[in-house]
């Protein structure tokens, strides 16, 4: 897209005003930029560092894990003269300290707004500047630019504070490190001679009138109140080799640039214009009519579409689970994949993804992981392979594409149906009754995951009420697109078979809903929201009374403004609160927290269940309004992880999840159709 019009579709930057929100609220608001590779910035609307996962540029060294915090943060003033000819130094930035803000330039703050970029408004006497953060969209590369909007020009000061450390740890200066710098012809290379961590390039252009002075520092005792409310260490020591000076006037812009492994430049305004066109396509695939929220939500699905980098292989296209610390996740990938990219209309690239998956099909499994450090895939999940089969589906569906399901998708669809009838990893099999089970009292394979000292917390070994709604699902969509006539056959009668097996077994005649797990001659009855995904997947085994009474029974004990808990609130082992320690955290994450990605199961459930009625939609929109507010909270333009299980239902997790934003935008879009993809 060439011209700027075309960008109408999009919604405006988000915007957080500082003089009308107390200090509090702009540490706790965050702000994201995410590229191609994985890489991101992020950081606070007050311009600290709240998490060892916040930086300028965090790089993906092995697309789209291998993350580094390489630039940490910056401390910028701008020095102004007064009236009587004196120096004024003017703070832009914050850090945090135990029990001090220090500098304080968020008192200065006038506005942020997050759009493709990051930028902060300062007004600084009789001065007004902007300050921009742009992230390379396919480069380790960060630029941050400062333009004086009005006022009397002065001299910007930059110091650069450097981490080159693994995003999940944290850099001390009394370990063992060689930090140092060197010039090269228009900046400086900061690298640690103790580790193999890639080095930084510095520079803020070859103006002769720009210097860099030499003051090298550390700087102790960072806080991170992020990482202190996880039950983390939240204190780190970071190195500042010294700091750049440079002329700034207004319409003369001063940029820095941060790039890791070779200097790099990062154009500003081509930069946005890509990520605008780009952005403007995902906007436009949802057609006329879509609500301010869902076009966020369509601009906010393309920072979870990432390259994984591929051993002898061009990079193929993948989903970034989360922000800030997933990676490239199966079962994830393939439940964002719907309303991440086929409701926006970005087949292409739905197809590479399912692609990328299907040639990693081993065993009749695909991944469930992707290690971030390049030590393989991971096959520890009975269910993304299922998704798989589903995400196949619902892509020929929406795009028309028979001949991509015939090449590319359909062997590994027909492997993993047979796999799992025969048997594969961690004894998943059909059994006797055709039903699936797996696992055993050490595995967890389900998306109830979570352990504690070793051992499961939601223990969910033998047979799954929605690993065999799934499995169900994946054999009539076989049934369907299966060629010869004789396999399509073959998985009819298989999937007949299931659904007697599963109608019969699954069904909790006392409580008018689904048990959860069937396993050892034991019935558990816990009232859990997987059940609400045989409803969902529309090849229900269920008649329509049991499932309207599924759905009943789920929305009174399990739904919340933002999402379903993942157990009753009269249960024993229920947690209200996530918690700030481990423990506390691991024994809350299935055990009553709230998870927004079940929004659109739920939301589908129910309007399948109604009919699509009228009535149904606009009582799901009642549900659905309170994510328009949410936007503008935790990760500003995203939806969060996860949410307590009790009022208020504080975010928590990630604070951009793809899942939670692919779900929560295909069940608006749901409700705007009255009908699901064709």
């Amino acid at each position: 897209m060439s011209d700027q019009s075309e960008w109408d579709v999009l919604p405006a930057p988000l915007e957080v005003r500082g003089g009308e929100a107390d200090t509090e609220q702009l540490l706790a608001t965050e702000w994201l930029l995410t590229n191609k590779l994985g890489a991101y910035a992020s950081g606070s609307v007050a311009g600290a560092n709240t998490r060892r996962y916040h930086g300028l540029l965090v790089a993906a060294t092995r697309p789209p894990g291998g993350r580094i915090v390489a630039l940490s943060n910056l401390m910028d003033q701008l020095v102004l003269p007064d009236e009587s000819g004196a120096e004024t130094a003017w703070d832009l930035a914050t850090f945090e300290f135990d029990n001090s803000l220090q500098p304080f330039g968020c008192a200065h703050l006038e506005a942020f707004r997050q759009g493709v970029s990051a930028t902060f408004h300062y007004r600084l006497g009789g001065a007004e500047l902007v300050k921009e953060v742009m992230l390379s969209d396919a480069a380790n590369a960060v630029a941050v630019q400062y333009r004086l909007i009005s006022g009397p020009a002065g001299m910007l000061r930059v110091r650069p504070f450097v981490a080159l450390r693994d995003y999940h740890a944290l850099r001390e200066q009394d370990r063992a490190h060689q930090m140092t710098y060197l010039h090269y012809h228009d900046g400086i290379r900061v690298e640690d001679r103790e580790s193999t961590t890639a080095a930084l390039f510095l520079s803020m252009g070859s103006d002769p009138r720009q210097r860099f002075r030499s003051d090298t520092h550390w700087w102790y005792r960072f806080r991170y109140r992020g990482d202190l409310g996880r039950g983390q260490n939240g204190h780190e020591d970071l190195y500042t080799p010294g700091f750049f000076e440079a002329p700034l006037a207004v319409d003369a812009p001063v940029q820095l640039t941060a790039s890791l492994d070779d200097p790099k430049e990062v154009h500003v305004e081509a930069t946005r214009k890509i990520r605008l066109d780009r952005a403007s396509r995902y906007v436009a695939g949802l057609g006329d009519g879509a609500d301010e929220t869902s076009r966020r939500l369509a601009m906010a699905a393309d920072a979870f579409v990432v390259q994984r980098r591929r051993p002898n292989a061009y990079p193929a296209a993948t989903i970034a689970a989360g922000y800030h610390w997933f990676g490239a996740w199966g079962r994830d990938a393939m439940i964002a994949l719907p309303g991440l990219l086929l409701e926006t209309r970005q087949f292409e690239t739905a197809l590479a993804v399912l692609r990328g998956f299907a040639e990693a099909v081993d065993q009749g499994m695909i991944p469930n992981f992707f290690d971030e450090r390049g030590a393989g895939a991971s096959f520890n999940s009975i269910d993304a392979s299922l998704w798989f089969v589903v995400a196949a589906d619902r892509y020929v569906a929406a795009s028309g594409d028979v001949a991509g399901w015939q090449i590319h998708l359909a062997g590994a669809v027909s492997s993993i149906l047979q796999h799992y009838h025969d048997g594969t990893r961690f004894g998943i099999r059909a059994d006797h009754d055709a039903l699936l089970a797996g696992g055993d009292e050490q595995t967890q394979l389900t998306w109830m995951d979570a352990k504690f000292d070793g051992k499961p917390i939601t223990p969910r070994q033998g047979k799954c009420v929605e690993i065999n709604a799934l499995w169900h699902a994946a054999l009539r969509i076989a049934q369907r697109r299966a060629t010869p006539a004789a396999e399509a056959a073959k998985w009819r009668q298989l999937a007949d078979v299931v659904a007697k097996a599963f109608a019969e077994q699954f069904w909790n005649e006392e409580l008018g809903c689904l048990y959860d797990v069937i396993a050892d001659g034991r019935w558990d009855d816990s009232i859990r929201p997987n059940q609400i995904i045989a409803v969902a997947l529309g090849d229900c085994p269920l008649p329509p009374e049991r499932q309207r009474s599924v759905v009943e029974v789920v929305e009174r004990e399990l739904l919340t403004p933002f999402g379903l808990r993942t157990l009753a609130r009269s249960a024993p082992l229920y947690r209200p609160r996530f918690g700030v320690s481990w423990e506390s955290r691991d024994k809350a994450y299935h055990q009553g927290t709230v998870w927004p990605w079940l929004t659109g199961q739920f939301v589908e459930a129910y309007l399948r269940v109604h009919g699509f009625s009228d009535e149904a939609r606009d009582r799901c929109r009642q549900w659905l309004a309170g994510w328009d507010d949410h936007l503008r909270q935790a990760g500003l333009g995203y939806i969060s992880e996860i949410f307590d299980g009790d009022p208020p239902h504080n975010p928590a997790g990630c604070i951009a999840q793809a899942w939670s934003v692919a779900e929560v935008l295909r069940a608006k879009r749901l409700v705007d159709r009255g009908a699901p993809l064709p």
